[in-house]
């Protein structure tokens, strides 16, 4: 049997792919201090693959054929249109962690260990601000509310 166009789209989107990662990109190039401690990054691989195709039905025939164009005559007939096909891939390599090999220890530091903590940080700028402004309003509130009791105050008097 013949292969299908589809398998040959498949096999060079998979070795396209296998070219690209190998144990360097989940593991990657180790690093080492003048201290003689070892760094060796970790990451997540994540891959996504598609591949499709279509045939014309057998209604096509090439004009001039007839539909049974073998000798036996169960042969389909030659389509107007090849086969139709694509295939495509895709690669993600996220860090996760770094592996750090030293001074008798093994320690295994994640990436994102410090994550809510980074994301606290990044929002008291913007607490400040508005903690500011808010005072600022108070403020400025409390004030109209003194003019306003001493001009009170005064019609008070004037009578």
């Amino acid at each position: 049997m013949a292969e299908h166009p589809i398998q040959g789209l498949m096999a060079t989107a998979m070795e396209n792919i296998k070219d690209m990662v190998d144990v360097n990109t989940i593991v990657g190039d180790a690093v080492q201090a003048p201290d003689g401690t070892v760094i060796i990054p970790i990451s997540k691989v994540t891959f996504g693959f598609a591949a499709g195709g279509g045939e014309y039905s057998s209604c096509c025939t090439v004009e001039g054929e007839s539909e049974d164009n073998s000798e036996d005559g169960n042969s389909k007939p030659e389509s107007k249109f090849p086969f139709v096909g694509g295939s495509g891939g895709g690669v993600s390599i996220n860090p996760v962690a770094f592996m750090v090999v030293g001074q008798g220890q093994i320690k295994l530091l994640p990436v994102n260990m410090n994550s809510s903590l980074e994301k606290v940080l990044d929002l008291i700028p913007d607490l400040i601000e508005k903690t500011k402004d808010s005072v600022k309003k108070n403020l400025k509130v409390k004030k109209e509310i003194k003019s306003d009791d001493a001009n009170a105050k005064c019609a008070k008097e004037d009578e």
